[in-house]
């Protein structure tokens, strides 16, 4: 980090209104929504936040500073965020909530009214690129480049009518099928000819974040989707000054293997196999049942290992691990996934050893945390000046967006390093190197 570039920063202050524009009212969405509500009126806590809940250390240690983050840097207040969202069901949120499934009708109940509030704008949406999900909420136009013009026609009329100061979006709808960059995703250019000639290789994903991009608003991608993580994106948020984030939240099993893998690394003891299986019923399973949109996932959760184990660096520990992965549709689980994990390790001499991990998780409650962080992050990196990839927000992702001549950062406590120092910086703070030395403690 350059800090002479960093220590001239203005941030702009936090105050007004911030609105957030949701991709999908599923969920992972109304998981969210109804509990930032829920905090808001005291009924609920939220845990799984840093924004909210965790402290940051800032100098040598005997100087006993430990600040909240929110009160360390400027972020926007929960009572000073609104809500929107784009679906292919009608649903409001109250009724989308309902039949998610996920939190309790009790505590839905206490925030009825301002659930219900929240009615959907009908979506961007082709069956080609989700096949295992239709709905008639959808809008009608002769090509991409329309949708995009459909799209950024909605986000004014929200920000208008509600007199926001500024916005973020985060997708939180489902995962499409798998794609690769191509000639029509190198620049600008390509890419508006490309929305224009209603291209095959544009998803409706990266409708909702061209039109984000092209009002100045920060995106930040929730799925594994192909959307932002193109030279087409990077170029129109430099040139607009967007930040932007991604790609898909890091939750369940690949928050264990992020976790479990550094430490075995750490220890030099050897991997021989990897192998993980989940379990889900929600909306989100039934999607990844489709094979097209299973690779796009199963593409994310693979690529962590090899970046965080670096099998080119360490060929006898981890040249020849193989590496499975699996995801089975489930609908009595809804949406309590389960990810179970076996890992084959070898240590000292080469004699064998297991590692079993059962995580019986609940995939929309630790998804909504991380909405609400990077909302808030977002929001804090667009008033910091911040513009393109932001990894030091790589913390809350399985596949975080880097430079094109960098390889990502996977492990979950490199990852957590970045992000504080990033904020310590933003406030004036030294980064905290663990040195050490005599003047840091």
């Amino acid at each position: 980090m350059n800090n002479k570039k960093y220590n001239d920063l203005k941030i702009e202050k936090a105050d007004g209104k911030l609105g957030i524009l949701l991709p999908g009212l599923g969920a992972v969405s109304t998981t969210f929504i109804a509990g930032i509500l829920a905090i808001r009126k005291g009924l609920a806590e939220p845990f799984g936040s840093l924004t909210q809940m965790n402290h940051i250390r800032l100098g040598r240690r005997d100087e006993n500073r430990n600040p909240m983050i929110k009160d360390f840097v400027p972020l926007v207040d929960l009572d000073n965020i609104y809500f929107a969202a784009w679906d292919i069901f009608e649903d409001n949120a109250y009724e989308s909530a309902l039949n998610a499934g996920v939190l309790d009708k009790a505590l839905l109940d206490q925030v009825k009214d301002e659930l219900s509030a929240i009615k959907p704008m009908k979506a961007v949406f082709d069956r080609k690129y989700v096949k295992k999900l239709d709905g008639p909420h959808v809008k009608k136009a002769a090509n991409w480049y329309e949708y995009v013009e459909l799209i950024r026609e909605d986000i004014r009329n929200f920000k208008k009518k509600n007199n926001l100061d500024r916005l973020v979006m985060v997708w939180t709808g489902s995962t499409e099928i798998f794609m690769k960059p191509g000639d029509i995703h190198k620049d600008i250019t390509s890419f508006e000819k490309a929305l224009k000639e209603n291209h095959p290789q544009i998803a409706p994903s990266m409708i909702y974040a061209w039109a984000a991009i092209s009002e100045g608003i920060p995106y930040a991608n929730g799925a594994p989707n192909l959307t932002a993580d193109i030279p087409a994106m990077y170029q129109l948020a430099e040139k607009n000054g967007v930040p932007l984030a991604g790609k898909d939240f890091k939750t369940g099993q690949t928050l264990m293997k992020t976790i479990i893998a550094p430490g075995l690394k750490a220890r030099m003891l050897g991997v021989e196999g990897w192998f993980s299986t989940n379990i889900l019923g929600n909306r989100d399973g039934e999607v990844l049942d489709d094979p097209e949109s299973f690779k796009t996932k199963e593409e994310s959760k693979l690529s962590v290992l090899e970046h965080i184990l670096q099998p080119d660096l360490y060929p006898d520990l981890y040249k020849d691990l193989y590496h499975k992965v699996r995801i089975n549709y489930y609908p009595p689980r809804r949406d309590n996934k389960e990810g179970w994990d076996n890992i084959d390790i070898f240590g000292w001499l080469g004699y064998p050893m297991q590692i079993k991990i059962d995580f019986l998780c609940r995939d929309s409650i630790l998804a909504a945390p991380i909405i609400l962080d990077l909302v808030l992050f977002m929001d804090l990196a667009k008033r910091s000046g911040f513009k393109g990839i932001q990894e030091w927000l790589s913390f809350y992702f399985k596949s975080p967006i880097h430079a094109a001549e960098l390889y990502p950062e996977h492990d979950l406590f490199i990852q957590l390093m970045k992000l504080k120092n990033t904020l310590r910086v933003l406030g004036g703070e030294k980064e905290i190197t663990h040195l050490g030395l005599d003047y840091y403690i």
